[in-house]
């Protein structure tokens, strides 16, 4: 039965009990008309207020001992209508409400009664005042009205929403939520309270134990028992005497206690002194019996005092001393005695919560210029460090031409220009993304950052800038080789960064990652995969949303991650990284960046079909945002001939490592060391197709631009004696082989240590030398040796590991040791038939080896099977082979 109905049948009940029973048959045909059903109710409940032994009709001793005996949560029936009563969830002044479930659809709802409501008009009329006023209330954050009815005894009960939750201040606590969390929480339990106030209803006993919080988080504001409409605040009902008000007083206005005078601003004060409570853990007056009345005139301490003595220190040191200065106005505006002191709505109590939230001066605090400017530059203090950045250079111009120093401040200025523009032509040199700033031929990079490095130590009385340059020179150092210049600077601008009275955390983070990218370059990917990580921490502590400098530590991290061999770990990262990304789907070189790490990972992982659709996507990005001519491409076109490469498409490898060649060569000259990586990379392919001469004049031209550039102990310089060994091996040329791949061996075992696995990389070329040279005496233990330094680093199924195990297998053949040599060579082929194409040299050869080895085992079944294998797909027959 809905509210509309029951207030229908109580009308006509109360206007035929004025008429002489004779006549009530004839009023009830009359006012009910053809409702069969409503003139049954309305007599039935004649015909019960007829009976002698109505409890009112008994005596004051039978009411006291009806009333006093009998426990209010009993129920005369546990089942009525569609409901079945399940148990009592609470009772009170205004009622007992109990959790029912509804028989027909299964959910469970919350009804509410009123035992013995013929006792008390009053109450019964507030009984049904409250289902009127839930009847119009209809918002997210208050329970709602489902149904209103009566029992056959005449006990009014309706039914609502029920909201399986805890009190509000009990979920703040037990969830550990920060301030700000506290804050928005509070702030949805004051939308309900307007929303309330907007229909003119005002509800007078908000406390935690009204407001749950539901298992998602929202809050539900309950119990309309005594809400009043702004309307009906004047009428006799509203001036009782202060002790038979319904109220919770802790919670409870003082002009509510001593006057009954309630308005919007009564509401307001309940919502601060639950405010106050999640912020501090207690209430701030002591209401109890004993100092109630003193309490009422008395003004509470600021929360921020209450907090760090009480039972939530805990929250003091969140917060700066500006945010709690904050707080203890908003608090104690909305708690203050004076209810014309207080906000006057709970709208402009959310619209300072919001101005808290967004860094924004309140309107409750006096409105200063310095706190307004306090504010403004919280909210924007990159802005006005730019800004204050500027005046001060300004302010240095007018001292200049006040004191007449205009020739000194002229060459000065001239000198920043200079020293900017060859900073910016560094970096870009470096980065390869301005056209302009082409390397010139009389112009040593080197000699520029070793010059910097002493004008960036004469810094020290502005440490910050200092550690930025240290950080930049040193990136720069990592560039060009120089592995400890670069770690000497970029430490020093770690420890800069940490001395600073004020530390910039996203310097900090930075650094760390930047360190740990050294680490990686230097062969102790261990240590820079803890330093990225700490990183990342110190993100996920100080500015977990900054999502753009997460992405690029991330990204980092993925790098460092593939250099120590993880990558199925730094797939997952770079993954990561890639998601937070925007979203809008513009091209940017971040994406392209990762895109291109995990291309990486993916072919060392052996999925090379998912790395050659990764760079081709890094390509089509690269061309929107650099055009076809830009050094980006030219690497996107490097690593998509290397997949092709370990497909064994060796033609189409070739073209794009010449069309990579020609954009670097237009790009940088002839003589840049990025030119002669791209002649490193073209040679490898043109020695998978046989054309060693070709290969090595390439290679001799790159060799003699990096010693150039770099030095004679360089990572490039070794790499590329790598392929000129193996250039030299195939030409028969075995004692220059031999010294190239020993020189690469050493220079990888000087830079990044001897269980790298570039070393075992040298040492295995080194052994094919011993192979072809027939000296199996040289050839095998040092074969077996990189086997297991292989089996350490590698994963499982790694390439080089494959082609090591061919190798081996092939040396034991040589030596007649034919079930040791099936072994490895089965092993090795079949892992190679899993990662490359059969046109492969590798697998080739491995075949051949397998044959021959089947033969001598007398298995010739066997041999006749690999034999008997597919040719070679590709139009030209590699003859080079190499564990590079």
């Amino acid at each position: 039965m809905d509210s509309a109905r029951w207030e229908q049948i109580q009308t006509i009940f109360h206007q035929a009990l004025e008429l002489p029973e004779s006549d009530r048959s004839s009023f009830l045909k009359t006012a009910c008309g053809e409702d069969a059903q409503l003139a049954g109710e309305v007599d039935a409940m004649l015909r019960a207020d007829s009976r002698d032994t109505s409890l009112l009709d008994q005596g004051l001793h039978h009411v006291a001992h009806h009333v006093l005996n009998s426990p209010t949560a009993a129920m005369p029936h546990q089942e009525f209508g569609p409901y079945r009563l399940l148990r009592v969830l609470g009772e009170g002044g205004m009622g007992v409400v109990w959790l029912a479930q509804r028989q027909d659809a299964g959910n469970l709802v919350a009804i509410k009664f009123l035992p013995h409501a013929a006792l008390s008009p009053a109450r019964r009329e507030r009984f049904t005042h409250e289902i009127k006023t839930l009847g119009k209330l209809k918002h997210p954050f208050i329970a709602r009205l489902y149904d209103a009815g009566s029992l056959a005894d005449g006990t009014p009960w309706f039914v609502m929403e029920y909201v399986e939750g805890v009190r509000f201040t009990d979920h703040c606590r037990e969830k550990k939520l920060n301030v700000e969390d506290r804050l928005r929480l509070f702030r949805s339990a004051c939308e309900a309270v307007q929303y309330a106030h907007g229909q003119e209803i005002i509800h007078r006993d908000l406390k935690p134990s009204n407001i749950l919080v539901d298992d998602s988080g929202s809050p539900r504001l309950l119990d309309f028992g005594i809400a009043r409409e702004l309307r009906g605040l004047q009428t006799p009902a509203e001036q009782t005497q202060p002790g038979l008000r319904f109220m919770s007083p802790d919670y409870a206005a003082p002009e509510w206690i001593r006057e009954g005078d309630v308005g919007f601003y009564t509401d307001v004060y309940s919502l601060g002194v639950i405010l106050y409570e999640i912020l501090s853990g207690q209430l701030p007056f002591d209401r109890s019996q004993a100092n109630a009345d003193a309490q009422i005139f008395a003004d509470a301490i600021a929360p921020s005092t209450a907090t760090r003595r009480g039972p939530q220190a805990n929250l003091a040191p969140q917060l700066s001393k500006a945010a709690w200065a904050d707080l203890d106005v908003l608090c104690l505006k909305a708690v203050h005695k004076d209810a014309r002191q207080r906000y006057s709505s709970a709208e402009a109590l959310i619209r300072d919560i919001n101005h808290y939230l967004e860094g924004e001066p309140l309107e409750a605090r006096p409105d200063s210029v310095r706190y307004r400017t306090t504010k403004f530059v919280s909210r924007n203090w990159v802005a006005v460090t730019a800004t204050g950045a500027a005046v001060c250079l300004i302010a240095c111009v007018i001292v200049f031409y006040t004191v007449r120093l205009t020739k000194a401040r002229n060459s000065a200025l001239a000198q920043a220009a200079r020293t900017a523009r060859i900073q910016e032509f560094m970096l870009n040199l470096f980065q390869g993304t301005d056209k302009d700033a082409g390397p010139s031929e009389d112009l040593r990079v080197v000699t520029l950052i070793d010059r910097g490095v002493p004008e960036a130590q004469s810094l020290s009385k502005e440490p910050a800038v200092q550690a930025e340059l240290y950080q930049t020179l040193g990136t720069m150092y990592e560039k060009l080789g120089k592995l400890d210049r670069a770690d000497t600077l970029l430490q020093a601008s770690l420890k800069e960064r940490g001395s600073l009275a004020y530390p910039d955390d996203s310097g900090m983070v930075r650094g760390l990652t930047a360190l740990g990218l050294l680490r990686s370059d230097q062969g102790r990917a261990q240590e820079g995969e803890a330093l990225v990580r700490q990183a990342l921490a110190l993100i996920a502590t100080r500015d977990p949303r900054n999502r753009v400098l997460l992405a690029k530590t991330n990204s980092a991290l993925g790098q460092v991650l593939i250099a120590a061999g993880k990558y199925d770990a730094a797939i997952a990262v770079l993954n990561h990284a890639l998601s937070l990304q925007p979203g809008e789907g513009a091209p940017t070189p971040e994406i392209s960046e990762i895109l291109s790490a995990l291309a990486d990972a993916q072919m060392y992982r052996g999925n090379y079909s998912d790395s050659d659709a990764l760079n081709q996507r890094a390509l089509v990005i690269d061309r929107q945002i650099y055009g076809d001519g830009d050094p980006h491409v030219a690497d996107d076109l490097a690593n998509l001939a290397e997949t092709q490469e370990l497909w064994g498409h060796y033609a189409a490898a070739e073209r794009y490592e010449r069309q990579a060649l020609s954009i670097t060569e237009a790009w940088y000259g002839k003589d840049h060391s990025d030119t002669a990586r791209k002649m490193a990379r073209l040679a490898g392919t043109l020695m998978y197709e046989g054309e060693y001469r070709q290969a090595d004049d390439l290679l001799q031209r790159a060799l003699a631009i990096h010693q150039k550039a770099y030095g004679n102990m360089h990572l490039r310089v070794a790499h590329v004696l790598n392929l000129l060994g193996a250039t030299a091996n195939q030409l028969k040329k075995f004692p220059a082989a031999e010294v190239d791949f020993s020189r690469a061996a050493e220079i990888y075992r000087s830079a990044l240590g001897d269980g790298d696995y570039r070393v075992a990389v040298a040492m295995g070329n080194l052994a094919s030398v011993y192979l072809a040279e027939k000296n199996y005496a040289r050839a095998e233990p040092m074969f077996r040796d990189v086997l297991r330094r292989n089996e350490k680093e590698l994963p499982p199924g790694n390439i080089n590991t494959a082609i090591v195990e061919t190798k081996l297998g092939r040396t034991l053949l040589a030596e007649r040791r034919y079930t040791e040599a099936e072994r490895y060579t089965r092993a090795g082929y079949e892992a190679l038939m899993k990662q490359t194409s059969p046109s492969t040299i590798f697998i080739q050869k491995a075949r051949r080896d397998l044959a021959a080895i089947y033969e001598a085992l007398h298995q010739p079944q066997e041999a006749q099977k690999f034999r008997n294998e597919p040719a070679v797909a590709d139009s030209r027959s590699p003859k080079f082979a190499s564990s590079n």
